[in-house]
């Protein structure tokens, strides 16, 4: 498949893209520093798609810049959110190419729609499923950072400010972060950040972390569940857990691919799988698809009784991905420099600089539904170190995409891919 038919194909179907759902609250320890707000305002579901929107168009783009052989998948909305959050912060040259790789023009009207699309997601009143997003600053206790900022960070994505001794204990701070995490996360993200990423010069570390557990509007009969082949490069067999159903879901079809989607329980998420007809396709499906390419998919969806067949798979990162060379391949390299200009933030710490982001995800289908959580980590520091009817067949026996998306605003939660889900 080249990209001209893929594109052809993508033209020739019309439409649009959907929206978005929300989350239970957590416990935390009384001591568990600040607490995060997991009640917010109600949304307004159309000001949260402006962020949804930004957020698939830098999404797509991110997964093209750090897509690899195997299994991975990545979280755009948890990125999306961390950097947005430093992107706040940036001034002049900084901000303009920050702004323009996630998307982003205005930053009072940007951060009110992620504060929206938040709010859409950690509504406690709907319980047909779990999904928590949830932000927090660590900042070194003896440095300044600008009230503005603060309030902006507390207003819009309810992120607390939590004061740690980076300077003297930054391995102990390290500990808390990550602790942070694998509580948001149910445990399922542990060590977002690695030994060795912060040290005395850490100033700030921005941070976001996703959990959501949804079961299948439709789920499949365990009994049905069958060891069938799946073709991990297009031509070597494995044999993996298959799921079949046959049952009305809406999906479309192009000459190149097909596509279907599978809705949770409370239809406010979705996944949508995309299945290459060759293959051996995955490669040139994601060279060509983005996230225009997967609202014209969308909006070609009509209900059809589909013959489901899918490999139960679980994607779980030994580490996390480091995303500072595929941002700066993306446009963004001053802020990642000394040069920076995060004046927003602090105008006391000088220079303030990007060191790395880190990001982590863990996505889990079988029968009764899906469980997926992401973090990431955006490690700020100061000079001093370098810096480095009749139905159809959906057989999905061979390496496909996902999407998993809200499907009020259209923000995509999570974009991966299965190369082996023997793994």
């Amino acid at each position: 498949m080249n990209r001209r038919s893929f594109c052809s194909a993508l033209l020739a179907l019309t439409a649009c893209a959907t929206t978005t759902r929300d989350t239970r609250p957590h416990d935390h320890d009384a001591g568990d520093g600040p607490q995060t707000d997991h009640s917010p305002h109600v949304a307004d579901v159309a000001a949260a798609r402006d962020f949804a929107s930004a957020n698939n168009a830098f999404g797509f783009e991110l997964w093209r810049a750090t897509r690899r052989p195997g299994n991975l998948a990545i979280a755009p909305a948890s990125v999306s959110l961390a950097l947005g959050m430093t992107w706040a912060g940036a001034r002049g040259e900084t901000a303009a190419q920050m702004g323009k790789v996630l998307h982003m023009t205005d930053v009072p009207a940007m951060a009110a729609s992620m504060g929206e699309q938040l709010a859409q997601w950690n509504d406690p009143s709907h319980g047909a499923y779990q999904l928590s997003v949830v932000d927090r600053l660590f900042g070194e206790q003896t440095a300044s950072f600008e009230p503005e900022f603060l309030a902006l960070m507390k207003d819009r994505f309810a992120a607390p400010l939590e004061p740690v001794d980076f300077i003297r204990g930054f391995e102990a701070a390290r500990a808390r972060i990550n602790g942070w995490v694998e509580r948001e996360t149910k445990d399922r993200i542990v060590d977002l950040l690695p030994a060795g990423s912060l040290d005395s010069d850490t100033r700030l570390v921005l941070t976001n972390a996703v959990y959501f557990k949804g079961d299948w509007l439709h789920p499949f009969d365990p009994d049905a569940t069958y060891p069938g082949e799946f073709f991990v490069d297009g031509r070597t067999a494995k044999t993996v857990k298959r799921m079949r159903q046959v049952t009305q879901l809406a999906y479309a079809s192009t000459d190149a691919l097909q596509i279907v989607e599978l809705p949770y329980q409370g239809e406010h998420l979705a996944l949508d799988l995309v299945l290459p007809k060759q293959r051996d396709g995955l490669d040139a499906l994601e060279q060509t698809l983005d996230a225009d390419g997967l609202a014209k998919l969308l909006g070609a969806l009509a209900p059809t009784m589909v013959e489901l067949t899918i490999p139960k798979f679980k994607l779980e990162m030994p580490s996390s991905l480091a995303l500072k060379d595929a941002l700066i391949e993306l446009g963004m390299p001053l802020a990642f420099t000394g040069g920076a200009d995060f004046t927003g933030m602090s105008k006391t710490i000088k220079p303030l600089f990007i060191d790395q982001v880190f990001h982590k995800t863990f996505v889990a289908v079988d029968e009764k539904g899906t469980e997926a959580a992401a973090a990431t980590a955006v490690v700020m520091r100061t000079e001093s170190a370098m810096v480095e009817p009749e139905g159809v067949a959906f057989l999905a026996d061979h390496p496909f995409l996902f999407v998993l998306r809200d499907t009020r605003s259209g923000a995509v939660l999570f974009i991966g891919h299965v190369a082996d889900p023997s793994s």
